[in-house]
């Protein structure tokens, strides 16, 4: 027996009015962080201002505190990790949908896919003990030799090779987001029509100009969503940076070898033994500025997609 009209159009009703209800619960719990990130931090923002941004003074006993150090390490650090994560993850994405033998398609997708699921500390923990010792120890002084001595960006690879550093946490920001940037590209890379590209390889097309002129001006909206995935990954990433980065709130110089300090590990370390009052409110602030920092990007990420929809006066796969 069918259900009358009136029955369905309650039904509709109450699914429309409960879905409307869980979207404004989610900008209500996203206003309401906010708005307590905010008055958490007011003492330190009333205490110093505009000035907080461009200090890069961080001295606990003499309540003086910047967030000029712990912006620059995040930042730095994480375009470090998409600049390399970002072809090494096409490449393993393109290998897995165009290139790769039937039989090792699956096993090395599972494999990727593993590697997403690793805890954050376990990364971080292989960095400091494993990774850096060999990286200070037979990778940097090579990168000094090369790169260091390139006018310009020289500059960036010179200095004493400790090991841990910018440089150091950026990479391991790498590894940890391959795989997610990698997952997004290949499952978006998959639901391009196949008769798209046997019409491109039937004009005789090569594998890259198939993806090239097929593949990604179709799924180029999900490819970027994939990659500002992996970006908020490394912007937000704590433990793995706190392991490798130096911990160090100093800018003397402009070397990636340098030990410095992100806004994830700056909390993480001293938000425990932090006191009530000014130094609370400073590290509540840094939270808030991270906060910012990743509105932004999205904000920028959500406009491009706008703006790439729009001239191609179409939607594609995202």
């Amino acid at each position: 027996m069918k259900n009358s009209p009136s029955k369905s159009k309650l039904g509709d009703l109450l699914f429309f009015n409960l879905t409307r209800a869980v979207a404004m619960l989610t900008l209500l719990v996203l206003a309401g962080i906010i708005v307590s990130l905010t008055i958490s931090a007011w003492p330190s923002i009333k205490t110093f201002g505009f000035g907080f941004l461009t200090s890069s003074e961080w001295n606990p006993p003499a309540e003086q505190f910047g967030a000029l150090v712990p912006i620059y390490g995040t930042l730095v650090t994480s375009l470090i990790a998409l600049v390399i994560a970002l072809p090494i993850s096409f490449g393993i994405a393109l290998f897995l949908t165009e290139l790769s033998p039937t039989w090792l398609r699956r096993p090395l997708g599972i494999a990727i896919e593993l590697l997403a699921g690793i805890p954050s500390i376990v990364y971080g923990i292989w960095g400091l003990l494993v990774f850096a010792p060999v990286f200070g120890e037979h990778v940097q002084p090579k990168i000094a030799e090369t790169l260091g001595e390139v006018p310009v960006i020289g500059e960036l690879f010179s200095g004493p090779t400790f090991g841990i550093g910018l440089l150091a946490a950026g990479i391991i920001l790498a590894i940890m987001i391959i795989p997610f940037i990698t997952s997004v590209m290949r499952d978006v890379f998959e639901l391009t029509p196949a008769m798209l590209k046997e019409s491109c390889y039937g004009l005789g097309g090569t594998t890259w100009e198939v993806v090239r002129n097929v593949v990604l001006p179709y799924t180029r909206v999900g490819v970027i969503g994939g990659v500002m995935l992996g970006l908020g990954r490394a912007l937000g990433e704590t433990m793995a940076v706190t392991f490798v980065i130096g911990n160090a709130s100093l800018l003397e110089s402009p070397s990636l070898f340098m030990p410095g300090n992100s806004i994830t590990s700056l909390l993480a370390n001293e938000f425990a033994e932090a006191s009530p009052g000014l130094y609370t409110a400073a590290l509540i602030e840094l939270g808030l500025i991270l906060f910012v920092i990743t509105f932004i990007v999205l904000s920028l990420s959500k406009l491009l997609l706008h703006s790439l929809e729009k001239n191609s006066g179409g939607k594609h796969v995202g």
